[in-house]
């Protein structure tokens, strides 16, 4: 039998957002603006990701994975890879900003705020 070599992919990721899909797929949505979006869904469009071969270009990918068996009821099991130790239950329809900060996404970015007139 040949031996066959290991190839490599590069990219630039910082982060890696597990979303477990078991619970995406039993709570059917829940999330985003109009709560039918996925958690998954829902990250990639407010952190404006990109798919495809430019997603691994990004410095974070929000990709789903195997069941955690946790099942948390009305929620959805996800966790940030550079955090392994923190799994994150998140209620249906929580804010995306929250949830953005649970998984500690904020780290060297600037945020801007706005203050209201």
């Amino acid at each position: 039998m040949a031996e066959k070599d290991f190839k490599t992919a590069k990219t630039e990721w910082r982060d890696v957002v597990l979303v477990c899909r078991k619970c995406s797929k039993k709570l059917d949505g829940g999330f985003g603006p109009g709560g039918d979006l996925t958690l998954k869904k829902a990250l990639r469009k407010y952190l404006h990701l990109k798919k495809g071969k430019q997603g691994r270009k990004g410095g974070l990918i929000v990709t789903g994975a195997d069941c955690f068996d946790i099942c948390p009821k009305g929620g959805v099991v996800a966790v940030n890879s550079a955090q392994p130790k923190k799994l994150l239950s998140i209620p249906a329809g929580a804010d995306l900003f929250e949830v953005k900060t649970r998984l500690g996404l904020d780290h060297g970015r600037r945020l801007k705020l706005v203050e209201p007139d």
